[in-house]
């Protein structure tokens, strides 16, 4: 059985004059074509040939010797070659361009010169197509443990659920919701942690350091603003988290373990509405 999207090994059967005919045993009535300009010199009939199976411009399976760049199921970067009525097409190195239709593209279309992050499936239609929903493509059998340090692109975002990562482009990740501080835009590549390798083996993130480590960043934040402001903040721990995340972005649990160090440390007042910078020892500036 031909494998459409897919690299295989068939038996050359018939040479042409524009070609050979392959298939997968001797005799087989199901053969496909390999263009003339395809097929290595010196093949015989009864030779092995490895190709990949797509199909043309009039929608009929042919095999090629070229290696795309991506095949069925795979999840990998690919350049926008062109625009047209119907989609984009993605030169993944064939003669014959991929086709990224409208319908694929999430939130906002592609444009020409564009690098995008896709998979290879195929279509109603029995045609291979990318689609930018690479989710039910991504690997979940990632190298890493509890507190990695891993590298992704974003894909797609959730009110419900946080903000969905490709890991090395490959591996399935998500920021849940209540470790998002701050915007991130489908397509930015962020620096994440690994808080937990699911049984199923996708990856929960976070952009947050370690809660001590955390607290430091978050608190030199906060001094920074202080002075910025003149010495006063108008938030303190009885702020909704709407405001501390507009002014800080932070949480305000963040927020809260911030101030309480540097108050301990005599860095900062608490007041009703309002933190205050102190100096030195705790002496007011």
């Amino acid at each position: 059985m031909f494998k459409l999207g897919e690299k295989q090994t068939l038996l050359v059967d018939k040479k042409v004059e524009f070609g050979v005919y392959l298939a997968e045993k001797k005799g087989d009535d199901e053969r496909v074509l390999l263009p003339g300009s395809q097929v290595p010199e010196g093949t015989k009939v009864g030779d092995s040939l490895e190709v990949f199976l797509y199909k043309d411009s009039g929608d009929r399976l042919i095999a090629t010797s070229k290696t795309p760049r991506l095949t069925l199921g795979q999840v990998g970067w690919l350049n926008v070659a062109a625009v047209g009525k119907i989609g984009a097409f993605l030169d993944w190195g064939l003669d014959k361009d991929l086709l990224l239709p409208f319908r694929e593209q999430p939130k906002t279309r592609v444009r020409e010169g564009q690098e995008v992050l896709v998979a290879v499936y195929i279509d109603k239609s029995e045609r291979l197509c990318a689609t930018m929903n690479v989710y039910p493509y991504l690997r979940t059998d990632s190298p890493y443990r509890a507190g990695d340090q891993v590298t992704g692109v974003v894909y797609e975002t959730s009110k419900n659920f946080g903000t969905f990562v490709a890991v090395d482009s490959i591996y399935s990740g998500l920021i849940p919701k209540k470790e998002l501080v701050h915007d991130i835009r489908i397509g930015e590549t962020i620096s994440a942690r690994v808080t937990q390798v699911k049984p199923d083996g996708k990856l929960d993130l976070s952009i947050r350091e370690k809660t001590y480590l955390q607290m430091d960043r978050d608190g030199e934040k906060i001094l920074a603003k202080l002075a910025l402001e003149g010495g006063t903040l108008m938030l303190c721990d009885k702020s909704s988290p709407e405001e501390i995340r507009e002014q800080m972005q932070m949480s305000k649990n963040e927020f809260k373990r911030a101030i309480g160090r540097l108050y301990k440390a005599g860095r900062i007042r608490i007041e009703e509405d309002r933190i205050v910078l102190t100096g030195e020892g705790g002496k007011e500036a």
